[in-house]
């Protein structure tokens, strides 16, 4: 691979107090947030919340005034519509209610084709959610995130050592986190989407953390630096021209993808724009800080 940075020495883990420092605010915004969601304050998809969401082809512009008006006369006000400009589409998204499981897309189509006869309209999809199934899928995205974190820890101390699985599932914990907090903060809609995005950046971090963890452990062997700190920093160095290649070629295709992917995937692509930028910070700055601070400076061979 070509490199695109050669021969630094920046000191990393000099900074680490300063990194925590941030890491933490990331992490208290993360759970923050997550309380927000339990307590419904979030702004949740229908697929976790539960609702109607429906995407109409118009023949000629839409007036967004004037079905937001309508829909509030048949009592959703506060209905999420999504307008695609240049294809005439509209989304709608309307709430479920409390427990209730009745669906509405039969009366919001009847009532547009009602009060629009003027401007025809095509149904393109139809996704109804009871509260229901949304609170199941919502409970099987936490116990998916769960058994993720397990499995990272089970990994990594069978290839490592036990205090680099931890370490490993701490630095995903604080992307997960710091995702949800910053979506939470943005408003933005968090759905399956997100969820899927979540477990996505959770793998691309643990790639990148393994990486910097093979290289540790190869210098460990090969006594290079007399502290464990400096190995860390002789080892994040040696891997920082990949690490930015491979981020950087990664977050050039998710920034494509936001703006070019469609009004469907834009949040999906935002949430891995975002989740990139910090899965490679988390594996410099908050897994190898972990480790060192747990192992101590003693150069210890790494068991396996």
């Amino acid at each position: 691979m070509r490199e695109l940075i050669k021969n630094t020495n920046i000191d990393f883990m000099g900074i680490k107090k300063y990194a925590f420092i941030f890491s933490g605010a990331l992490v208290l915004l993360g759970l923050i947030g997550t309380v927000q969601i339990y307590r419904g304050h979030a702004n949740l998809g229908i697929d976790l919340a539960g609702g109607t969401s429906i995407q109409m082809r118009f023949q000629k512009p839409i007036e967004m005034d004037k079905v937001r008006a309508l829909l509030t006369g048949m009592g959703h006000g506060e209905a999420n519509l999504q307008g695609v400009p240049g294809e005439n589409i509209l989304i709608i998204k309307v709430g479920a209610k409390g427990k209730e499981e009745k669906m509405v897309s039969e009366q919001v189509i009847a009532l547009l084709k009602e009060k629009l006869p003027d401007n025809p309209v095509t149904v393109e999809s139809i996704a109804e959610i009871g509260p229901a199934i949304g609170k199941k899928l919502r409970s099987d995205a936490i116990l998916a995130l769960a058994v993720s974190a397990i499995a990272i820890i089970v990994y990594l101390a069978w290839r490592f050592e036990f205090k680099f699985g931890v370490a490993a599932a701490v630095a995903t914990f604080h992307d997960v986190a710091a995702l949800t907090g910053i979506f939470f903060l943005l408003g933005k809609e968090m759905d399956l989407l997100f969820i899927t995005a979540l477990l996505t950046i959770g793998g691309y971090s643990l790639t990148d953390t393994v990486v910097v963890f093979d290289r540790i452990r190869e210098n460990i062997r090969l006594r290079k630096k007399p502290t464990f700190s400096e190995t860390i920093n002789l080892s994040v160095n040696e891997v920082l021209s990949r690490t930015v290649v491979t981020s950087l070629t990664v977050f050039l295709t998710c920034v494509a993808l936001l703006f070019l992917g469609g009004i469907v995937l834009r949040e999906f692509a935002l949430a891995l724009t975002i989740g990139v930028v910090v899965g490679t910070y988390s594996s410099i700055f908050v897994a190898s800080p972990i480790v060192a601070i747990w192992r101590g400076e003693k150069m210890v061979e790494v068991k396996r």
